[in-house]
């Protein structure tokens, strides 16, 4: 006896193979027992009885979306500085004004945990409408230890009381504060001997920003050591303004994604897929900073890298707040194709969470949906401002 049977739908599974990869079961079924999905196929050829019916009407159901990399915590947010770039400012001159990445975390570290989860609250709640079940969120505007910690708190906070998994991801270097003596070298150590430790058992993994502007590639080893010492995972802003390596750079560490990739060079990506290392595109991004250098996909096509799609939702260069919208962004500004968007926010997403459990319709994984109201697939890559999602059901419920 299954606890809940979905009919009358039509299912991309994520669990094709690689020359149908979307899984199309038309006229489909799941069923679901102990929040984990027990049977999927055919409607036709469904096993026993269900204590509940879900009468899909039509819809497709996919796995539940995953967005996985967000900075959706912080405080404030940056529309003036949006203005000012329109009417000609640059980011230097800015920043040189006491705007950029630090007037973030200013207002971060002013918020108080209350204030930072009353704004951060909606912005999840507005991916969940999407049919977002699973969400990663870094901490990153802090970049002070008990600024960081607070952010990833309210992190896990927002995940006890949505109907959602929250990832938290420690990104402490993210920048090199202003108030910190001693420069890059001496706060990527504090990140390292200080901040990583104090996050054990609040953040699931580390993550850190590789840039001339940011940490030098000798730096950001210093931090996964540490990550990796206190048994946490990495991940890696990598790539996106200049070539320093950072592809390969992740791959040396094991790390679970490499993103943005902008600059990567095809060495790296080939040993990023080497190592299992996700590569995370995100478009919106590219899209709102008005960046000419796009990640060179056939490079990664050719290195049979996996390749996923996210939101990158932050105050500063990707004010992004829909997961659906960055499926048309991937696929109009990236060219991917629709197989490799809808991969990209379900299967291979959960691939760059380290998460084994979830992104594809296969019995034993989580019942996480998502049913939507179209007509095949390619429309959720295809419509713009447009949420068809009617239903969501996380851990079968």
């Amino acid at each position: 006896m299954f606890d809940r049977v979905w009919l009358n739908a039509h299912l991309a599974t994520m669990d094709g193979p690689p020359e149908a990869p979307l899984g199309v079961i038309e006229d489909g079924a799941v069923a679901a027992k102990d929040g984990r999905i027990a049977w999927v196929g055919p409607r036709a050829d469904l096993p026993g009885q269900a204590a509940e019916t879900v009468d899909c009407a039509g819809a497709w159901i996919l796995p539940g979306l995953i967005d996985c990399h967000t900075h959706l915590v912080f405080g404030g947010n940056r529309a003036g500085e949006f203005e000012q770039r329109l009417a000609g400012a640059t980011y230097e001159q800015i920043a040189r004004a006491g705007g950029g990445i630090f007037s973030s975390v200013r207002a971060t570290r002013c918020a108080s945990s209350k204030e930072l989860f009353d704004s951060a609250l909606p912005r999840l709640q507005g991916l969940m409408a999407e049919g977002v079940t699973t969400a990663e969120i870094k901490s990153g505007y802090g970049l002070q230890l008990e600024s960081e910690l607070k952010m990833l708190r309210v992190a896990r906070r927002l995940g006890e009381a949505e109907p959602v998994q929250v990832v938290t991801t420690l990104l402490a270097a993210h920048a090199v504060p202003p108030d910190f003596a001693g420069g890059a070298e001496a706060y990527a150590r504090h990140v390292a001997q200080e901040i990583i430790p104090a996050s054990i058992g609040l953040a699931d993994a580390v993550d850190a920003f590789c840039e001339n502007i940011a940490f030098s590639p000798a730096q950001t080893a210093m931090v996964f050591a540490a990550a990796r010492a206190a048994g946490l995972p990495v991940k890696l802003h990598a790539d996106q303004l200049s070539d320093l390596g950072g592809a390969a750079l992740a791959a040396a560490h094991g790390a679970l994604s490499a993103d943005h990739l902008e600059h990567a060079n095809a060495a790296g990506l080939r040993a990023m897929a080497e190592a299992g290392t996700v590569a995370v595109l995100l478009p919106g991004a590219t899209y709102f900073l008005r960046e000419a250098k796009h990640p060179d996909i056939a490079a990664m096509r050719r290195a049979g890298l996996r390749m996923a799609l996210s939101t990158d939702m932050n105050p500063g260069s990707s004010p992004a707040r829909s997961l659906l919208l960055m499926l048309n962004m991937g696929c109009t500004l990236f060219r991917l194709t629709v197989e490799e968007a809808l991969l990209g926010i379900t299967r291979h997403a959960a691939a760059a969470l380290g998460l084994q459990d979830r992104g594809m319709l296969r019995p034993g994984l989580r019942c996480d949906l998502a049913l939507f109201r179209i007509g095949r697939p390619a429309e959720l890559c295809y419509w713009l401002g447009y949420n068809p999602c009617t239903g969501r059901f996380v851990g079968g419920e």
